[in-house]
């Protein structure tokens, strides 16, 4: 059947599962809006093209899925980089399309031309470093191969972002509905892998205090309920990364909790005091989880990196034993050949000396300061023991005070680490969990960057949270300067708005806390699941957390 190319691309979403498209309708994108009239495909209209980037993000992490933003030539196009570059870090499959200006006029100076003719900006170009694939759609003749190519880009075994830009005249021109014929989803695949786990199982027979260090690359495998089973069988303790929190259910007797830079140390302290034997499950040991690559960590230990993707391994240290492959499968296969061994489990004297004799060493310097913060996540953990979705730009508190359940999902603001991601990238995790209680959790200056998104879960009725930490001022910043600079602060204050008249113009319910009392009515009272919320929690901004910055 001949129809047009904008159909096509409508369809091409619905052959990927994509069923919500994040964007702001451009002319040179309209013909691709008016083919979704007619299209199972939701479109939800954003205030800025970051915003839609971001939220075409944050399904996708919550989905497993790939997800779909779109915008207008030039500047629309320009505006989606951060977002595609922190899908980009993120290796997530979200799928940017762009318009264009029509071929006929490439080089004359057609308005937001982008196609890099002329002297016009070559937007090709500046996605070509954070996208697996991008394409300027000259013609029609090859158009089967590309959106293959892109497919396969987008949802092959290293997964990442695509660009298409599609020219105004192409996306109007007739093409035969069997293009789509050539587009092949990729099936998933299990990589095992290439070292017998025997080895692996030995060091850790040998070993007299083990400890699983879990990153991202379990939850992206599936990998949860394997990495538990065999802490739990082989009394292993595990800690995780920050992006890995609820591997296993936190606050549990083998959870050290998280280790990095700006959690409360208690991992840290097992690791160098006890451990003997270091296994990494898919943990990149960047410079957060591993407190700037501190020695101390590794120094006098057997270290064993299993990861799925091989460049990985060896990249920050030297492991004394190495598996590429798939991470439930290497811990199912870990499990059973020491079941079939027959080793005992491990004894756990050790963790429970660490557990009674550790002194407090609570993150911030005066703890008193941060209480609201702390009880604000100790309510959060006991109101939704499971199925909560914690979009967290302010990472600092979460990573000590917040414990993941198995059940729930945290997801912190890694990637790039751009301010403002977590009000977008929840609002797309939410049209995707539809029933799931939803958090944003940021400061007072990264609101300030994405905060009008607020308006576009008001228009399309997404139930959403929105926590603010109000303190004024560029938290990091203020204490970087303090800590580092001798208190000469400049740039980092700042005036805000009245969050509770902003809330009332939103439409939307504010909610003030400024005492534990305040958080036990907001937690008895609010509707966290299926409203939407402004929540402000104030915090002194001369209170600063205890952490280094890298110098």
């Amino acid at each position: 059947m001949n129809i047009s190319v904008s159909e096509l691309i409508v369809r091409y979403l619905e052959r990927l599962g994509i069923d919500t498209l994040f964007g702001m309708p451009g002319a040179h994108v309209l013909p691709i809006y008016d083919r979704l009239n007619d299209s199972q495909v939701k479109s939800i209209l954003v205030k800025h093209e970051q915003g839609a980037a971001f939220m075409a993000g944050g399904y996708a992490r919550a989905s497993n899925r790939p997800s779909a933003c779109i915008a207008t030539a030039g500047p629309g196009a320009t505006n989606l980089i951060t977002g595609i570059a922190n899908a980009w870090a993120e290796r997530l499959p979200v799928l940017a399309i762009t318009g264009e200006t029509s071929t006929y006029i490439f080089g004359r100076g057609g308005l937001q031309e982008s196609a890099g003719e002329g002297g016009a900006i070559n937007q090709g170009a500046l996605f070509a470093s954070i996208t697996r694939y991008h394409r300027l759609i000259e013609r029609t003749d090859y158009l089967g191969q590309v959106l293959n190519q892109a497919t396969q880009a987008l949802l092959g075994r290293e997964r990442g972002p695509v660009l298409l830009s599609i020219p105004y005249n192409v996306q109007k021109e007739r093409v035969d509905d069997a293009v789509l014929d050539q587009v092949h989803i990729p099936r998933p695949t299990v990589v095992r892998h290439t070292t017998p786990v025997d080895a692996l199982a030995a060091l850790i027979r040998d070993a007299r205090a083990p400890v699983i260090v879990a990153g991202y690359g379990c939850i992206r495998a599936g990998a949860r309920d394997a990495v538990a089973a065999l802490a739990a069988r082989y009394n292993i303790p595990v800690t995780t990364s920050l992006k890995a929190k609820g591997v296993i259910a936190e606050g549990t007797p083998l959870s050290l909790g998280c280790l990095g830079v700006t959690s409360n140390g208690n991992a840290r302290r097992y690791l160098v005091d006890h451990a003997d034997l270091l296994i990494f499950l898919g943990a990149g040991f960047n410079e957060r989880t591993s407190y700037l690559w501190d020695s101390k960590l590794t120094h006098g230990k057997k270290l064993a990196q299993v990861d799925r993707d091989a460049t990985q391994l060896g990249r920050v240290f030297n492991p004394d034993l190495a598996l590429c492959g798939d991470l439930r499968a290497v811990t199912e296969d870990l499990l059973a050949a020491l079941d079939a061994a027959g080793m005992p489990p491990k004894d756990t004297a050790a963790l429970a000396r660490h557990r009674a004799m550790r002194a407090p060493e609570p993150e911030p310097a005066d703890e008193s300061a941060f209480q609201l913060a702390r009880g604000f996540f100790e309510r959060l953990a006991a109101r939704f023991p499971q199925d909560a979705l914690v979009f967290d730009d302010n990472i600092v508190f979460a990573q000590s005070y917040f414990d993941v359940s198995e059940r729930n999902h945290y997801f912190p603001n890694t990637g790039i680490s751009s301010l403002g991601y977590a009000i977008p990238a929840a609002i797309g995790a939410r049209c995707f969990a539809k029933d799931s209680p939803t958090f944003a959790i940021l400061g007072d200056g990264g609101f300030q960057m994405c905060g009008f998104e607020m308006m576009t879960a008001v228009n399309h009725r997404i139930p959403l949270n929105v926590v603010v930490i109000n303190n004024g001022t560029l938290s990091l910043i203020r204490k970087n300067q303090f800590q580092l600079y001798d208190g000469r602060y400049i740039d980092c204050d700042f005036v805000n708005p009245d969050f509770g008249l902003l809330a009332q113009s939103f439409g939307v319910t504010h909610y003030r806390v400024e005492t534990e009392e305040d958080l036990d009515a907001l937690f008895a009272n609010a509707d966290l699941t299926g409203a939407i919320n402004l929540i402000e929690i104030l915090l002194d901004k001369q209170a600063f957390p205890r952490y280094l910055s890298a110098r």
